[in-house]
């Protein structure tokens, strides 16, 4: 392969790796706003699922059943961390729904409480100090593990093996399973219902608390398995930090207007500029910025610049669920 084509293959690939948890994070956020609870805990819901799993790929790989069997450890641990994010979600559906907390304040509170809390363990676990869980490395999925024979020339098989884990095409199921719960279902329908007009929900015999609980808990289990996505293509291990996705997730969600397939088209639309920022050095096209001081920044920031000015101009067009971030008082009508 030329270098311009391996370069392709490369930002294609990094794109893809990078989209994966935020439309995993952006979906659950998705569906608590849909049932009208404000998801802000996003970030410390992937920072706990992230901290979860990988404390059990750590382990797996010591006892030696990761190397033996890595693909079914990879699904544990996805089980995991999607039972973790779950767990650390209804934190907030208690204090939304139950006590009528403030649904932002709550969700401050647990973004807070998530990376202290994983430094604690991890340091518990690994000795004080060490703060960093490395990621093994059968955890990818490579040509060897499924039996195809490696070709070097072949730009499929770079495109496809360079960065692919079993979060992807996870991902890509629970986003039809997301489109036809939410648009084909029973469930989906009271879900969307509650966010907009929980009263009248109610008054046909729908249970708005219920429905609440399960949509905060489906956005924990996507936030969970969310970051250990994130943290798997970041490459550097666990370090007690998602470095903001959750919020990027917000946004994605956001510009997206709460619909799957948008947020989908928004999440590969960022992940690239993410992607860009990060590769900045070696794609020949753009501007190298050496005579600007601290010049290496400036594409650093790229993905959040072109963040906030997305939502800038599209926020006039954006409809969020009428009723979210409105506790519910069934006395009021």
């Amino acid at each position: 392969m030329s270098t311009t084509v391996k370069l392709i293959a490369d930002i294609m690939s990094s794109t893809i790796l990078f989209a994966v948890p935020l439309l995993l994070v952006a979906l659950g956020g998705m569906f608590s706003e849909r049932s009208g609870v404000i998801n802000i805990a996003l970030d410390g819901i992937m920072i706990i699922g992230a901290l979860v799993s990988c404390l059990m790929l750590r382990a797996f790989d010591m006892s030696g059943f990761g190397a033996a069997h890595p693909q079914l450890a990879m699904a544990i641990a996805i089980l995991i961390a999607a039972g973790a994010g779950c767990i650390f979600s209804l934190l907030l559906a208690f204090a939304s729904i139950n006590l009528k907390a403030d649904q932002t304040i709550g969700g401050t509170a647990l973004n807070m409480l998530a990376p202290a809390l994983a430094i604690v363990v991890t340091w518990a676990v690994q000795g004080q100090g060490q703060t960093t869980i490395l990621i093994p490395t059968w955890t990818r999925i490579t040509q060897e593990t499924l039996g195809i024979a490696v070709n070097s020339d072949s730009f499929l098989q770079y495109f496809l093996f360079k960065s692919l884990y079993l979060t992807t095409p996870i991902a890509i199921i629970l986003l039809i399973v997301a489109c036809i719960v939410l648009y084909k279902t029973k469930l989906g329908l009271r879900l969307r219902a509650c966010g907009e007009h929980p009263q009248a929900a109610d008054s046909v015999g729908i249970n708005v608390y219920k429905m609440r609980y399960i949509g905060v808990a489906i956005s924990g289990v996507l936030g969970g398995i969310g970051g250990v996505a994130y943290t798997l293509g970041a490459g550097s291990g666990f370090q007690s930090t998602v470095m903001g996705y959750g919020f990027l997730a917000l946004s994605v969600m956001i510009f997206g207007n709460w619909k799957p397939l948008n947020i989908l088209g928004a999440a590969f639309f960022f992940a690239l500029f993410k992607v860009i920022s990060s590769m900045s050095g070696s794609i020949p096209f753009l501007p190298s910025l050496e005579n600007i001081k601290s010049s290496e920044y400036i594409y650093l920031m790229l993905p959040y610049i072109i963040t906030m000015l997305i939502l800038i101009l599209t926020s006039k067009k954006s409809r969020a669920p009428k009723a979210e971030g409105i506790p519910y008082d069934k006395g009021s009508r």
